[in-house]
Protein backbone atom coordinates (compact mmCIF):
# COMPACT_ATOMS: atom_id res chain seq x y z
CA UNK A 1 0.00 0.00 0.00
CA UNK A 2 1.96 3.17 1.15
CA UNK A 3 5.86 2.98 1.50
CA UNK A 4 7.27 6.12 2.42
CA UNK A 5 4.54 8.62 4.56
CA UNK A 6 5.26 12.49 4.70
CA UNK A 7 4.28 14.16 8.12
CA UNK A 8 4.51 18.01 8.07
CA UNK A 9 4.28 19.46 11.38
CA UNK A 10 4.32 22.91 12.80
CA UNK A 11 4.74 21.63 16.67
CA UNK A 12 1.00 22.31 17.59
CA UNK A 13 -0.81 20.19 19.81
CA UNK A 14 -2.61 18.89 16.91
CA UNK A 15 0.05 17.99 14.79
CA UNK A 16 2.01 16.45 17.23
CA UNK A 17 -1.00 13.99 17.60
CA UNK A 18 -1.09 13.36 13.86
CA UNK A 19 2.89 12.99 13.91
CA UNK A 20 1.38 9.79 16.61
CA UNK A 21 -0.78 9.04 14.24
CA UNK A 22 0.80 8.96 11.11
CA UNK A 23 3.97 7.25 12.51
CA UNK A 24 1.60 4.30 13.73
CA UNK A 25 0.45 4.11 10.48
CA UNK A 26 4.06 3.66 9.04
CA UNK A 27 4.22 1.41 11.30
CA UNK A 28 1.24 -0.72 10.63
CA UNK A 29 1.86 -0.72 7.26
CA UNK A 30 6.01 -1.10 7.24
CA UNK A 31 6.26 2.18 5.70
CA UNK A 32 8.91 4.71 6.32
CA UNK A 33 8.18 8.33 7.46
CA UNK A 34 9.57 11.90 6.93
CA UNK A 35 8.59 14.78 8.96
CA UNK A 36 9.00 18.19 7.61
CA UNK A 37 8.70 21.64 9.32
CA UNK A 38 8.46 24.64 6.94
CA UNK A 39 10.34 27.97 8.13
CA UNK A 40 9.03 31.51 6.70
CA UNK A 41 12.09 33.28 5.44
CA UNK A 42 12.30 36.44 7.46
CA UNK A 43 10.37 39.37 6.29
CA UNK A 44 11.00 43.04 7.80
CA UNK A 45 6.81 43.61 7.34
CA UNK A 46 5.28 40.16 8.65
CA UNK A 47 2.28 39.59 10.42
CA UNK A 48 4.61 36.99 12.78
CA UNK A 49 5.57 38.62 16.02
CA UNK A 50 9.17 36.88 16.08
CA UNK A 51 9.51 38.49 13.02
CA UNK A 52 8.64 42.09 14.09
CA UNK A 53 11.05 42.00 17.79
CA UNK A 54 13.99 40.04 16.21
CA UNK A 55 17.09 40.78 13.99
CA UNK A 56 17.54 38.38 10.78
CA UNK A 57 19.98 36.84 13.25
CA UNK A 58 17.57 36.56 16.31
CA UNK A 59 14.95 35.17 14.02
CA UNK A 60 17.22 32.54 11.79
CA UNK A 61 18.62 31.36 15.15
CA UNK A 62 15.32 31.03 17.00
CA UNK A 63 13.21 29.11 13.57
CA UNK A 64 16.47 26.81 14.01
CA UNK A 65 15.88 25.99 17.64
CA UNK A 66 12.45 25.46 17.37
CA UNK A 67 12.61 23.51 14.23
CA UNK A 68 15.04 20.93 16.07
CA UNK A 69 12.70 21.14 18.91
CA UNK A 70 9.86 20.12 16.88
CA UNK A 71 11.79 17.59 14.60
CA UNK A 72 13.02 16.16 17.81
CA UNK A 73 9.74 15.22 19.06
CA UNK A 74 8.88 13.45 15.49
CA UNK A 75 12.69 11.45 15.74
CA UNK A 76 11.41 10.14 19.74
CA UNK A 77 8.02 9.27 18.38
CA UNK A 78 9.50 7.37 15.21
CA UNK A 79 12.53 5.69 17.44
CA UNK A 80 9.82 4.85 19.69
CA UNK A 81 7.96 2.89 16.93
CA UNK A 82 11.08 1.42 15.73
CA UNK A 83 10.27 2.75 12.12
CA UNK A 84 12.99 4.12 9.49
CA UNK A 85 12.52 7.79 9.82
CA UNK A 86 13.88 11.39 8.30
CA UNK A 87 13.62 14.61 8.82
CA UNK A 88 13.67 17.64 7.07
CA UNK A 89 13.38 21.50 8.23
CA UNK A 90 13.33 23.60 4.87
CA UNK A 91 13.23 27.74 4.70
CA UNK A 92 10.51 28.63 1.81
CA UNK A 93 8.15 31.35 1.33
CA UNK A 94 4.82 29.05 1.00
CA UNK A 95 4.54 26.41 3.73
CA UNK A 96 2.18 24.29 1.26
CA UNK A 97 4.93 24.42 -2.06
CA UNK A 98 7.39 23.21 0.34
CA UNK A 99 5.72 20.52 1.71
CA UNK A 100 4.51 19.79 -1.89
CA UNK A 101 8.46 19.50 -3.07
CA UNK A 102 9.16 17.81 -0.51
CA UNK A 103 6.59 14.76 -0.73
CA UNK A 104 8.25 14.44 -4.45
CA UNK A 105 11.83 14.74 -3.89
CA UNK A 106 11.14 12.12 -0.55
CA UNK A 107 9.25 9.61 -3.27
CA UNK A 108 5.94 9.63 -0.73
CA UNK A 109 3.26 8.39 -1.42
CA UNK A 110 1.30 9.55 1.27
CA UNK A 111 0.88 12.76 3.35
CA UNK A 112 -0.45 12.60 6.58
CA UNK A 113 -1.12 16.00 8.41
CA UNK A 114 -3.30 18.01 10.91
CA UNK A 115 -5.82 19.45 9.96
CA UNK A 116 -5.00 23.09 11.07
CA UNK A 117 -2.21 24.83 12.99
CA UNK A 118 -2.11 28.24 13.07
CA UNK A 119 -4.56 30.61 15.03
CA UNK A 120 -5.71 33.85 14.59
CA UNK A 121 -4.43 36.35 12.91
CA UNK A 122 -1.64 34.25 11.16
CA UNK A 123 -4.60 31.75 9.82
CA UNK A 124 -6.51 34.63 8.52
CA UNK A 125 -3.57 36.14 6.77
CA UNK A 126 -1.81 33.08 5.65
CA UNK A 127 -5.00 30.69 4.96
CA UNK A 128 -4.99 26.93 5.49
CA UNK A 129 -1.67 24.92 4.87
CA UNK A 130 -3.42 21.75 4.81
CA UNK A 131 -6.56 23.32 1.94
CA UNK A 132 -3.35 24.70 0.03
CA UNK A 133 -1.88 21.17 -0.08
CA UNK A 134 -5.44 19.25 -0.26
CA UNK A 135 -6.19 21.81 -3.38
CA UNK A 136 -2.84 20.84 -4.84
CA UNK A 137 -1.39 17.58 -4.00
CA UNK A 138 -0.98 14.80 -6.74
CA UNK A 139 -0.68 12.19 -3.86
CA UNK A 140 -3.17 11.32 -1.37
CA UNK A 141 -3.66 13.53 1.90
CA UNK A 142 -4.96 12.10 5.23
CA UNK A 143 -5.79 14.79 7.24
CA UNK A 144 -6.30 14.76 10.80
CA UNK A 145 -9.12 16.29 13.23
Amino acid sequence: MYKNILIPTDGSELSAKAIRYGVALAKTLGASVTAITVTQPFHSLSVDPLMLTDTHEEYDDRARKLAEQVLGEFRAVASEAGIHRDALHVEHATAYEAILKAAQAQDCDLIVMASHGRGGMAALVLGSETLKVLTHSTIPVLVYR
